[in-house]
């Protein structure tokens, strides 16, 4: 009977022995923690000697391999730029120095003492593959090399999942994990390994992802744990995704945001997941939505280069403003949003949060394609417009007032034009009136933006699935946060046509009589509109007595361009001081300005950041509890 189990029970066991796969693991050199790819790179071939004394961990060593030609002389020099601009090599890779160099055979070992750092043995190598430069785990016995990535606690909470690429294409869930407080781990690699080309002009640049973009092998949750829970990982990545991955970007993980990317408040609305927190001022301030992850985690980050987010009404303008970096909206449909999650398509953009404008046009130019017109490497300054038109901008009484109005004058000093005050509301009775209409803009745009988002998603989303869950759970229904399911129940009865209807009628009158687009492209458009992106105004996530969510009715300047499909991006000008009843101190928050241009005119919008950047009129924006840098608050 014994003998039968046992015969019966081996297969099985063979079987599931088998299936063991390596996810890669992790290790700590001089204390800090690192994530050992399960992917090989390639493999060296060295003298069987060379490296029999030098200790390792389950048979691998840290090992650092140069670049084509590097000499013994010149490794000084290399160390030295590598620390400067890469955070995941450190001395503890020099141990075995690694190199192809003509003077260098499979029998050259030598000992080189490299000042503060110590001897390194440095040997020579074969390989029948090209091994990028950088530090790597090498296994000793085959000489396989394993790319390393640098593990960091996302301490602001911005992350759904970690992400590692696989070779073919799809990704899978980073197994790692560094001591935190309920927070995830990100792992990434080395900035050493990637040269940007003309085919890869965003090689290594570090690109986290909201979580409503396909990932191919990743689970999706829209910010929903009934979602999350209820379907298989993508098995595609979608098109906007794609061009970065193929351009060269490295996907590290996908990004909190508010429940199906409705408008959520930190404090009460957010349910099936924890708000992240913006680091800014101090440190408990709300990082808005619908985009919060992506907002929260380019303020806080500085291993982080971009975050991939989507903008329907505000979602990246608005985290954009608060966390005190740039971020676009861009025009409508430069981009197929195909495996994305749509609020509403009519309205849906893919666009970037960063701190770099230059990195900025770099990753339009690839995800835009030939829709997007870069100017950045321009000779010549674009032929900027001198109509500069503010909307809705306050006087200089207050801090953040005076912010903005300097920017104005400064921004039309620097190309050469004026400042008007842009009355819409008088613009569009002025037009109306002269075609024997009498309707006005609030009444007419009263509530088309919550219609659409209202009712967007019954198709694509909702009716799915409450469909798909019911099938599984016995006709129950699954959690929706409070603010997602207000706007599904109150656009019900709301006419879909007639909310098209009138967003049609704006963006023609707008892109024909207030901002239309000129035939030069180094101008591109007439006029540039700026509005308050944000005002300093506190947001602290520990304010309860807010009322139930409601949908947003009404029409402000942030829906100008929502409705007439130009593109709108948010630049940081400054912040503004105020006293925190969290910390009892005076703390810094962001100051933000929206500026519009024609439709299509994103590459005049990139470069112009670019430029008031090297003119000193805007700073790039820094990690920290300031938009200048320092201590984010915990």
């Amino acid at each position: 009977m014994n003998l039968y189990l046992l015969g019966s029970l081996l297969p099985l066991v063979l079987s599931a022995v088998s299936q063991i796969i390596s996810t890669g693991w992790t290790v700590s050199l001089n204390s800090i923690p690192y994530f050992v790819s399960p992917h090989t790179v390639g493999s060296v071939s060295l003298q069987s000697q060379a490296l029999r004394e030098v200790a390792g961990t389950f048979g691998f060593i840290p090992v650092s391999v140069l670049a084509d030609g590097t000499q013994p002389a010149e490794l000084p020099e290399t160390v030295t730029t590598w620390t400067s601009i890469d955070d995941v090599f450190q001395p503890g890779f020099l141990q075995v120095v690694l190199n192809t160099s003509s003077s260098w055979n499979t029998s050259h070992v030598c000992e080189y003492n490299l000042t503060d750092h110590g001897p390194s043995i440095l040997v020579g190598y074969m390989s029948t593959s090209k091994i990028p430069k950088g530090p790597y785990f090498m296994e000793k016995t085959t000489g396989n090399l394993h790319q390393v990535s640098r593990l960091y606690d996302d301490f602001s909470g911005a992350f759904n999942e970690a992400v590692l690429a696989n070779p073919d294409g799809t990704f899978q869930t980073l197994s790692a994990k560094v001591p935190s407080s309920a927070t995830l781990t990100i792992g990434v690699p080395s900035r050493l390994y990637y040269e940007p080309s003309n085919a890869k002009p965003l090689a290594g640049v570090r690109v986290a992802v909201k979580d409503i973009f396909s990932l191919a092998g990743v689970k999706r949750s829209n910010g929903n744990r009934a979602w999350y829970h209820l379907y298989p990982p993508s098995n595609v990545t979608g098109t906007a995704i794609s061009r970065l991955v193929e351009a060269g970007a490295i996907i590290v993980g996908t990004q909190k945001l508010s429940q199906f990317a409705t408008s959520e408040v930190a404090t009460v609305d957010w349910v099936s997941y924890h708000s992240p927190f913006n680091p800014r001022g101090d440190g408990y301030q709300d990082a808005s939505s619908s985009s919060s992850g992506a907002g929260a985690s380019i303020a806080s980050y500085a291993w982080l280069d971009a975050a991939v987010g989507t903008d329907t009404g505000g979602s990246i303008r608005s985290p954009a403003g608060v966390n005190g970096i740039f971020g676009n909206r861009p025009s409508h449909n430069l981009v197929s949003l195909d495996h994305v999650m749509p609020l509403s398509e009519p309205l849906d953009t893919a666009g970037f949060l960063v701190r770099d404008p230059a990195l900025w046009d770099r990753l339009q130019a690839v995800m835009y394609g030939t829709n997007y017109s870069s100017l950045a490497l321009a000779a010549s300054k674009p032929n900027y417009p001198t109509s500069i038109l503010t909307l809705d901008f306050p006087d200089t009484s207050s801090e953040a007032g005076r912010l903005l109005n300097s920017f104005s004058v400064a921004l039309a000093t620097y190309v050469g034009g004026t400042v008007d005050v842009l009355n819409l509301t008088e613009r569009w009775s002025t037009s109306q009136l002269k075609s024997g209409v009498n309707v006005s803009l609030s009444d007419m745009l009263n509530v088309t933006y919550p219609v659409l988002t209202g009712k967007g998603q019954d198709a694509a989303v909702t009716n799915p699935f409450y469909a798909d869950y019911a099938a599984l759970h016995d006709g129950r229904k699954p959690f929706i946060d409070p603010a997602p399911l207000a706007r599904w129940e109150w656009a019900a009865s709301y006419s879909w046509d007639d909310a098209i209807h009138n967003k049609t009628i704006f963006m023609d009158w707008f892109n024909s009589e207030i901002i239309p687009a000129v035939d030069d492209p180094s101008q591109c458009s007439s006029s540039l509109m700026l509005y308050p992106g944000k005002v300093g105004t506190q947001t602290p996530r520990n304010q309860y007595g807010i009322s139930p969510p409601l949908p947003y009715v009404g029409f402000s300047a942030a829906r100008v361009s929502v409705f007439s499909e130009c593109p709108d991006f948010v630049y940081p000008v400054g912040e503004i001081s105020s006293f925190s009843n969290i910390t009892h101190h005076e703390e810094h928050f962001p100051v933000a300005v929206g500026v519009v241009a024609a439709k299509g005119c994103d590459g005049l919008l990139t470069r112009l950041a670019i430029d008031l950047v090297e003119s000193g009129i805007l700073r790039a924006p820094e990690v920290g509890g300031s938009i200048n840098g320092g201590a984010i608050l915990t």
